[in-house]
């Protein structure tokens, strides 16, 4: 039987071949979270999928997206990833609206499917708050946390945030459930958010993998411009970055750790929901970090009792475990420099294998 010019493709590769966008296979071989077999990660090459995972991971996103199941399933399928134990939670008890704008189930695909990707034996919640004011995300949160902690420990990851706010310290307990560790994106803008500058959150931050045009070999990891991140406005500094004081003064410091984010060099994501009804994406921000670091500690496996306890960890480590980056600027005025340490750009790094998380 002649079938012409056909050839097969493993299928862990991207959905179209030639671009250098980022596939579950290439980010772990990016940050080292499984055997390198191709040098530069290529992702039209690489195609060794993170393993691992347990007990869960909880995503807080804002309204329905009423295709996220069949649509993490495509993603699935398409990566050759492991079938996902997932469950949709409704925050408020009924099945919350679509966002007109189509935004958040985007969102919400982007989140549930980079966690299942880093974590793909992990049990994946999708809690959806009734819209996206704080007061019913924060309600989402406890919900999320409690799953959470009925499955033993695990992370909740939440890829929003707002401009910091007076008395917003007075939430900071939402994020305190015993077992939980929590994630929030540092935003996609110079400046700092909240909740990513509650002590009592990792604040994931963004970066750039720049590849060869020709080869789509990494060439190095370097800042995002447009990552969050700084001192905030109001939260006094924790404990755990006492040793960085040197950057962040007396305030908290934003990111903790950081991971790809750039759009330029961004990841696949499936969604198929009926306000726009695309189908593949290149999907970029920190939005992208939140969930995806939520994957990469779960499926470390040391399940911290909380996000100081997380932070203790990652801050006592800096010098092991992480990839320094220490090329590119970002901030107000791109007045913030990437150095060979903590810097307010990318914070610790990004991960260097599963240890240290």
């Amino acid at each position: 039987m002649n079938f012409g010019a056909a050839t097969a493709r493993p299928s862990e590769l991207p959905p179209f071949p030639g671009y250098f966008y980022e596939t579950p296979a290439s980010i772990a071989c990016v940050y080292r979270l499984v055997e390198v077999t191709i040098p530069g990660c290529n992702p039209n090459a690489t195609t060794t999928n993170p393993t691992g995972g347990s007990r869960a991971i909880a995503i807080v996103d804002a309204f329905d997206d009423p295709t996220a199941e069949a649509d993490l399933a495509t993603f699935t399928s398409q990566f050759d990833l492991p079938p996902t134990d997932f469950t949709v939670v409704y925050a408020q008890g009924t099945e919350p609206a679509q966002d007109p704008s189509g935004g958040w189930e985007v969102e919400e695909s982007l989140d549930i499917e980079w966690s299942h990707a880093m974590a793909p034996e992990a049990k994946i919640y999708l809690v959806e708050a009734a819209d996206n004011s704080f007061t019913n995300l924060f309600n989402a949160v406890t919900v999320a946390a409690n799953l959470v902690k009925a499955a033993g420990g695990g992370e909740v990851s939440m890829s929003w945030g707002a401009g910091e706010f007076k008395g917003e310290t007075t939430f900071d307990s939402v994020f305190s459930t015993h077992g939980v560790v929590y994630l929030a994106s540092s935003g996609d803008s110079p400046g700092t958010l909240y909740p990513a500058v509650s002590p009592n959150v990792v604040a994931a931050g963004g970066t750039t993998l720049s590849r060869d045009i020709n080869t789509g070999k990494l060439i190095l990891e370097n800042t995002w411009q447009d990552a969050g991140g700084g001192t905030s406005l109001l939260e006094p500094i924790p404990p755990f970055q006492k040793s960085v004081k040197y950057v962040v003064g007396n305030m908290r410091g934003t990111p903790d750790l950081s991971f790809d984010a750039n759009p330029n060099t961004g990841v696949w994501v499936y969604d198929t929901n009926t306000v726009i009804g695309i189908g593949w994406y290149v999907v970029g921000g920190t939005s992208v970090s939140a969930p995806s670091l939520a994957g990469v500690f779960n499926a470390a496996g040391s399940f911290a009792v909380s996000s100081q306890a997380e932070n203790w960890k990652l801050y006592s480590e800096k010098a092991k475990w992480f990839n320094n980056i220490n090329y590119g600027d970002c901030g107000l005025n791109i007045g913030t420099f990437a150095t060979g340490g903590y810097d307010l750009c990318t914070g610790l790094g990004s991960p260097r294998t599963l240890r240290g998380k």
